[in-house]
Parts: C-alpha cells; structure tokens; sequence
C-alpha cells in the first residue's frame, strides 16, 4: 500500500454512494500533515462521514478533466481515493463508475455548499482498482470552463466609452468646446498644435449641430437634404431579468460610422451622439469562427448606466452574435463609478476564471489591482483629433487589438495543447499533486515581454496576418 499511495498521509474509510445507490467504501488518503478524523470527530473532506455523488459533469470532447481542474483551480487536490476492495469485478457499481468516467471524461460531482468536489477519475498500476484524486472547485466553474476549453475560446471584457464608442451629449459638446477654446488661446501654441485644435473645434462643433437637430426635431441636414430619424427596436435588460421592450428614434449618419440616438426615448434631452471605433466590424467578426464557434467569450465591463450602455451596446452588436438577448443582463456589468471594476464582479453571475480573460480598455486605474496584469491598454477614442485612429505600423487601433488576442489566444492553447495535455494524459493515480504542470494564464501571455505582439507604439508586429490565422499549426482556428 505504501507504494501506491507514496507522499499521502492519513487513511480513513467512507462509503461511497450515487444519489442513494451505495457503490462500495472507499480508503481515503489524505495530504501529509492533515488532520487525522477518528469515529467522532468531523472529516477534513467529507464532514457527513459519506461521500455522496450528486451528478456527473458532461462529458467532454478534448479535454479530461484534470486540465481544466489545473486551469481554474490548480493544485487544489484535496485527497485521493481507492476503492477498498483490491478484487472489485470490472462491471461492480464502482467499476462501471470508473470506466464511465474515465472514457467520457467525466468527473463524478460532490456538492460541497459554495465549492464542489470533483472525483476525478485515475488509471493504477494496480490494474481493475477504481482509484479517484479529489479535487475542489467553485460550484458551477467547471462545467463553464470545460465548454470554452474544448471550444478553445478565452474570455474577452470590453469597457465602453473611448475604448470601443465615443458618446457625447449636449453637455460634455458645450465642456469639450470651451476646453479647446481655452487651449487655442495658449501663446506659446505651435504651429502644428494649432491647426489640429482648430480642426477638432470645427468637428466638434459640426456634430454638436446635428445633435441639436435632432434633439430639436429628430431630423439632421446633411449636404442640403433632411435625413429623418428611424424607430429601432431594442430590449431593455434590467437587473431582476424582466425585458422590456423599448423603441427609440435613430439616425445611422451616411458616411461614418457614428449614430444619433435617444437613450429615454420620450425625453429628447437625453440624446446623443455615439461614434463607433473604426475596424469594430472586422474585429467583432474575428471573435467568432466561420462555422459560428467562438474564439472569445464576450463581456462588457462600464462605469456608465445601464440604460445607456445596454443601447451602446446594441449599436455595436445589433444581431446579437457576440453576447445573446438572453444573457446580456449576466455579461454586461455596470460599475458605480467611485467602484473598482474586477474580474470576479465581471464573472459573477456568467462564470469564468480569471486564468482564461483578457480585458481592453482606455484605463489601468479603474480596475482591481489583481486583474490590471490582463489588461490591454488602447488610447482613448477621439475622432475629433484623429479619426482615422491609427496606432503603430500605419493600423488601426482595433487592428492591433485583432492581433494581440489572437497571439494571446494562440499562446495560450499552444501550451495547453502542447505541454499541459500531454503531461496530464500520462498522469497515474500514484503521482503526487507536484508532478502537474504550471497552469496557463492570459496574464502571462499578454505581459511576457518576449511575447513579439503588437502594442500601440513602435515595437515589433507579430510575425501572423491580420486577417486572423494565429501562429499555430489549426489547432484554434
């Protein structure tokens, strides 16, 4: 026995039961230094002194299960078990548990209050002993992570304003024209400076005038003709769940991708003006695959309200390809704007580990210091100054974005792949805890300064087109 279980500690016995069918007992080895349990006292693990499988989790295409054990909860095993029994007939209650689990790659589910326990299925070199390792994880967050594992789909969390749309109403036209104003009267003022200001003040100004417009008569005039507004429809997602159907005057410009919309729709002085990040379109078709499966799970993370930013939203992603109707009131989080935005609000209700995320916004400050490691930094949308919005190597801003999750996600799934799959795949049931590889974070693909992805100034582009391909041999397309 002292072979078999080498490394482990503390031995006890429990029965093993599936809903109400008692399987068999089970010796149950525990970490070195745990606390042993006699007759009376409470076990570290199992404090009903049974173990009791509620359910098998589904069973899974690409991954086993101790790979995604090892991504969103690494190295949290928590004992091994072996059936007590060394002569178990292969189709015994256990027996076909095992086999079950092992083929499928499945894991059998113990509810734990706000963490489950994973049985994880385990080859022997004790040949017919159905041996498990036990391993903790927050309720619900294995079944999620495995879909987007076996999909190779990462998490992806847009902020809104000057990140992916630029919105403006009367108010903050009126602040950002007095602001350029007061600036123009700078006497020390370079030539360059000056006509840039001066040509932002009349694009300001421009826009500021159709916005007038159509908050007046729900009408603009452009190149001599009227343009009316059109009433669009959309659902207003409140926090309790109920939709509510809402319909709102619009005016898509002619010629630029900036939109005229009413947030409250019977109230025209909450109108505004909403101009779209150039190459949004391409970058938005990236994320998702030709054959509809995703590359990244898409969240929205604001400190604007929610009001405004369910219809920001719907101006980006009308048809609902990235986030559906019936889970926009779980993936887009308002943030009160004296609060730090953080992954594990973001992640609250729709889960994910922060392991699979990358966030894109125009702000360090305003997240938690644990997640400002997966976060990617764009400058702040103002298409007044540059409405081309170029970032480095003559690209958009956007393009760049396209090209560093798509080298972030090829990184990723080329070590899983690579180095965790195949290390995990070898693993027996007499290994220790130690012998399981590093787990993969986005984190450190996207700060990994020998990572060769581009960034918004002047250092190299990766060596992979921008049409979407990532450097790898198809395994994430």
């Amino acid at each position: 026995m002292a072979a078999l279980v080498a490394g482990d500690g503390v031995v006890s016995s429990l029965p093993l039961f599936e809903g109400e069918v008692f399987l068999g007992d089970v010796d149950v080895f525990l970490p070195p230094g745990s606390p042993s349990s006699g007759m009376e006292s409470q076990h570290p693990v199992f404090p009903g002194r049974k173990i009791q499988i509620s359910h098998r989790s589904p069973a899974s295409d690409r991954c086993p299960p101790l790979s995604v054990l090892q991504v969103i909860s690494a190295y949290s095993v928590r004992c091994k078990l072996r059936a007590k029994k060394l002569d178990l007939h292969p189709r015994s209650p256990m027996g076909k548990l095992h086999s079950s689990c092992l083929n499928e790659r499945r894991t059998a589910v113990v509810e734990a209050g706000a963490e489950e326990l994973h049985l994880v299925a385990m080859e022997s070199k004790l040949k017919g002993v159905p041996c498990f390792w036990c391993w903790s994880a927050q309720t619900g967050l294995y079944e999620a992570c495995l879909e987007m594992l076996n999909q190779r789909c990462l998490a992806l969390v847009f902020d809104l304003d000057e990140t992916l749309v630029l919105s403006n109403n009367k108010e903050t036209f009126e602040n950002r024209m007095e602001k350029i104003t007061s600036d123009l009267k700078n006497s020390e003022l370079d030539a360059t400076t000056e006509v840039a200001l001066c040509n932002e003040l009349y694009k300001v100004c421009e826009d500021s005038e159709l916005l007038k417009d159509f908050t007046k008569t729900g009408t603009i005039t452009l190149n001599h003709e009227i343009v009316r507004s059109q009433h669009e429809e959309g659902m207003l997602h409140k926090p309790d769940g109920v939709q509510q159907l809402i319909v709102r005057p619009v005016i898509r410009i002619p010629g630029r991708n900036a939109v005229l919309t009413r947030i409250k729709p019977m109230v025209p002085e909450h109108s505004c003006f909403i101009n779209i990040r150039p190459g949004w379109d391409d970058l938005k078709s990236y994320l998702t695959t030709t054959i509809g499966r995703r590359r990244y799970k898409v969240y929205v993370c604001t400190m604007a309200g929610r009001d405004y930013a369910l219809e920001a939203w719907r101006l980006l992603d009308p048809e609902g390809s990235l986030i559906g109707s019936e889970e926009i009131s779980q993936r887009l989080i308002c943030v009160k704007p004296d609060s730090k935005k953080s992954l594990e609000r973001v992640f609250q209700e729709s889960l994910c580990h922060p392991n699979l995320a990358m966030v894109i916004d125009d702000r360090m400050d305003v997240w938690d210091e644990r997640d400002k490691r997966r976060v990617h930094i764009l400058p702040p949308y103002n298409p007044s100054f540059a409405p081309e919005d170029k970032g480095s190597h003559d690209l958009s801003v956007l393009q760049i974005v396209k090209i560093v999750t798509s080298n972030v996600r090829g990184e990723f799934f080329s070590y899983f792949d690579d180095n965790l799959l195949k290390i995990v795949n070898e693993l027996m049931y007499e290994n220790s805890v130690l012998d399981l590889p590093d787990s993969p974070d986005v984190g450190d693909y996207l700060q990994r300064k020998s990572n060769k992805i581009v960034r918004h100034n002047d250092s190299p582009i990766s060596p992979m087109d921008t049409s979407g391909g990532e450097v790898e041999s198809g395994k994430t397309n």
